[in-house]
C-alpha cells in the first residue's frame, strides 16, 4: 500500500504546483506593475536574482563543483542561455510594466508556446501541421487585438504602448532560449542548471545595472515597500515556479502541465483588478479569447518539454 499512497501524493503535490505556478507568474506582472516606479526596472531584475542566488547557492554549489568539467565545456551555450532567460527576458517584463498593465503582461506572456512553436519551425525545422498553422495565427491576431487595444488605428498609426511592443520582445527572447536549450542541451542535474543559469545571468546583467544606477534611472530606497516586492520576486516566480513547475513536467507530463500556463492570465486580471484597479475590456477578452484558442490548436501535438521560468 506505502508505493500507490506515495504516487498519489505526489501525483497532489504536482496538481497543487501546478495550480501555484501560473500565480506566481501572474503576480510576477502585477507586482512589477505595482512597484516599477519605485523601483527601476533593471535594480528589479538585478536584485531579484541576486537574492534568488543568494537562497539557492549553499545547495547548488556542490552541483557546480561537481559537474565544473561539463560546465567548462559548455559555457558558451550557458552564456547564451542565461542572457535570453534571466538577463533579458524578465528585465524587459520588468521595462514593459512602466507603460502597459499586469494584464496585457499576462496575456502575452502567456503566448511563450506560440513563440517557441514558430522558432522552432523557422530555426529547427519543426513541421507544423495545418491545425497548428492556425493555431499560431489565431493567437498572433490575439496579441495584435491586446497590443490595438482593439483600435485598428492604433495598429496603422503606430501608436501601439511601447510596453506591449517590449513585452512582445521579451516573449521572444524567451522562445529563443527555449529554443536553443532544446538544440544545445547541457547534461547537468535541474538544481546545478538552475543556479549557473542564475549566476550567469546575475553576472550579465551587472554592468548594465551600474549603467543605469550611475547614469540614468538610479538607485531606490531600501524599504520594507520595495524589500517585500524583491523578496516575492525572487522566492515565488523566480525558485518556486521553476521548482514546481518541473516537479508538475516529471509527474504528469508536459501536455498536461502546459494547461495550467492558461490560467496565468486569468489570475493577473483578478489580482490586477483588486491590487492595482485594473478593469478588463472588451479587447481583453477577445484578445484572450483569440490567444487561449490559438494556445489549444497549437499545442495539440507533444513537445519535448522545456524549462519554464517565464515569469
Amino acid at each position: 500500500m506505502a508505493a500507490p499512497q506515495s504516487f498519489s501524493r505526489s501525483t497532489a503535490l504536482a496538481y497543487a504546483g501546478l495550480v501555484l505556478t501560473p500565480l506566481f507568474w501572474a503576480g510576477n506582472a502585477v507586482v512589477a506593475r505595482g512597484t516599477v516606479q519605485d523601483i527601476p526596472p533593471l535594480s528589479m531584475s538585478f536584485w531579484r536574482w541576486v537574492i534568488a542566488l543568494a537562497v539557492l547557492l549553499p545547495f547548488g554549489l556542490p552541483g557546480i563543483l561537481r559537474h565544473r568539467h561539463t560546465i567548462r565545456q559548455h559555457l558558451g551555450s550557458m552564456v547564451a542561455l542565461a542572457t535570453f532567460s534571466v538577463a533579458a527576458f524578465n528585465s524587459l517584463l520588468y521595462y514593459a510594466a512602466i507603460t502597459t498593465t499586469a494584464t496585457n503582461i499576462a496575456l502575452i506572456n502567456a503566448t511563450i508556446p506560440i513563440f517557441v512553436a514558430l522558432l522552432a519551425w523557422l530555426m529547427l525545422g519543426d513541421r507544423t501541421r495545418p491545425i497548428q498553422a492556425l493555431g499560431i495565427g489565431l493567437a498572433v491576431l490575439g496579441i495584435l487585438v491586446v497590443i490595438a487595444r482593439g483600435q485598428l488605428s492604433v495598429l496603422t498609426g503606430l501608436q501601439a504602448q511601447p510596453g506591449d511592443l517590449i513585452m512582445v520582445a521579451a516573449v521572444f527572447s524567451w522562445g529563443l532560449f527555449s529554443v536553443l536549450l532544446r538544440r544545445q542541451a547541457v547534461p547537468l542535474p535541474a538544481l546545478t542548471f538552475l543556479t549557473i543559469q542564475i549566476l550567469l545571468g546575475t553576472v550579465i546583467i551587472l554592468p548594465f545595472y551600474l549603467m543605469d544606477l550611475f547614469f540614468f534611472a538610479g538607485g531606490f530606497e531600501v524599504s520594507r515597500d520595495t524589500a517585500l516586492p524583491l523578496l516575492y520576486f525572487a522566492i515565488f516566480p523566480g525558485i518556486l515556479a521553476y521548482a514546481f513547475w518541473n516537479h508538475g513536467v516529471h509527474t504528469i507530463g508536459p501536455g498536461g502541465a502546459a494547461i495550467f500556463m492558461y490560467l496565468t492570465p486569468v489570475y493577473a486580471s483578478v489580482l490586477a483588478g483588486v491590487f492595482l484597479g485594473e478593469s478588463l475590456g472588451l479587447f481583453h477578452i477577445v484578445g484572450g479569447g483569440l490567444i487561449l484558442v490559438g494556445l489549444l490548436l497549437a499545442t495539440r501535438v507533444k513537445r519535448p518539454a522545456f524549462r519554464k521560468g517565464g515569469g
